[in-house]
């Protein structure tokens, strides 16, 4: 009597134990196929084959557990990141490049921790780089933004795209592709003078320019200028590709934006910095949400990365009233081709630091 009722009960509940089984399954697959979020709390309603699976809450994964080898930051390596920070966010609002070109290198190089989670540090540097300069800008007149707004739609987006290949990516391949980064942003500090193709005499603004209203003025120590803006269906597609770089790199993609408005959409050198600087803090937060919830931001890197770039935006932003000298340029750009054949090594496999 006693084993009938026993086998009884474990019919019973066969069927409740094959579906916890299945939910797990589907789970397991689930979680397999989006590696972005370690689900918690699964609930199924009905059978496996009718019944959808209802994730209840999620969280970030650590970086454990995301396969990626994870190192102790002590106390002094968080006070020298600080001060590269702090001379990061003076070169992103001086000289008009991202901080996370020097803050990337860095972590990586300096630290030895791996590029994806530099990656996610440095996007944090983006968007305080963006918080600190853009007021400033906004204020100065020197930004545009009706044009800042309409070139963000499409970095956002690609952004977001490039945060997510980033997780599927190889960090060496992300190493190469940073060092090519870099070496093109020495490149164009190189030329320098000849990088003025929109401050010669104003441009006129016609067709799909015309009707979004992005021509704007600026005044500076000689006067007013005022300009008109070309291509911006060119440019909007440049800047998606801006964006999927900013997300993939953790730069803020102004090294391919500011040359897009300044070459191809005539905009004058000093107003597509500060309208860079204005956008690329969107551009940051988008891929940023991303980072967070794959578990590659550490969050105190990204706290002292924060604390830095604020304090050398505020210095580098009063600096930006006067051009930066060529002298200086000429330097910063022999220091990025060195960093950027550094990266492009570390990525080949062969360690010199």
């Amino acid at each position: 009597m006693v084993r009938t009722q026993a086998r009884d009960e474990e019919d019973h509940l066969r069927p409740f134990f094959a579906e916890t089984a299945s939910l797990g399954n589907r789970a397991n697959r689930h979680r397999a196929t989006v590696a972005l979020f370690d689900h918690r709390h699964r609930e199924g309603h009905g059978n496996t084959a009718n019944g959808p699976l209802v994730i209840k809450h999620a969280r970030p994964t650590l970086l454990s557990e995301a396969g990626l080898p994870t190192r102790m930051v002590t106390v002094v390596a968080l006070l020298v990141l600080l001060a590269v920070a702090v001379f990061a966010g003076i070169a992103g609002a001086f000289l008009g490049v991202g901080g996370g070109i020097i803050i990337v290198p860095f972590i990586t190089l300096g630290l030895g921790i791996d590029q994806k989670i530099a990656t996610a540090v440095s996007i944090v540097g983006v968007i305080a780089t963006s918080s600190g300069a853009a007021s400033v800008y906004v204020r100065d007149r020197l930004t545009n933004l009706r044009l800042g707004m309409w070139l963000e739609m499409a970095t956002a987006t690609g952004a977001i795209a490039g945060a997510l290949l980033v997780i599927y990516a190889s960090s060496n391949a992300l190493a190469i592709l940073f060092a090519a980064a870099v070496l093109f942003t020495a490149y164009t500090m190189v030329r320098g003078g000849a990088w003025v193709a929109g401050d010669g005499k104003p441009t006129v603004t016609v067709g799909l320019a015309l009707k979004l209203r992005l021509q704007n003025s600026f005044r500076d120590e000689d006067g007013l200028h005022t300009y008109g803006v070309e291509r911006p269906l060119t440019g909007l597609a440049a800047s998606a590709g801006a964006g999927t770089v900013s997300g993939m790199l953790g730069v803020g993609g102004g090294i391919v934006k500011v040359p897009v408005m300044n070459l191809l959409m005539k905009v004058p050198i000093r107003a597509a910095v500060a309208t860079s600087n204005f956008s690329i803090g969107v551009t940051g937060a988008a891929s940023a949400f991303v980072y967070y919830f794959s578990g590659l931001l550490d969050p105190a890197m990204a706290a002292t990365v924060l604390v830095g770039v604020s304090a050398g935006t505020v210095l580098g932003t009063r600096l930006m009233r006067r051009t930066a000298p060529r002298q200086i340029q000429i330097a910063f750009a022999v220091f990025l081709a060195a960093v950027g054949v550094l990266m492009g090594l570390r990525g080949l496999g062969i360690r010199v630091i």
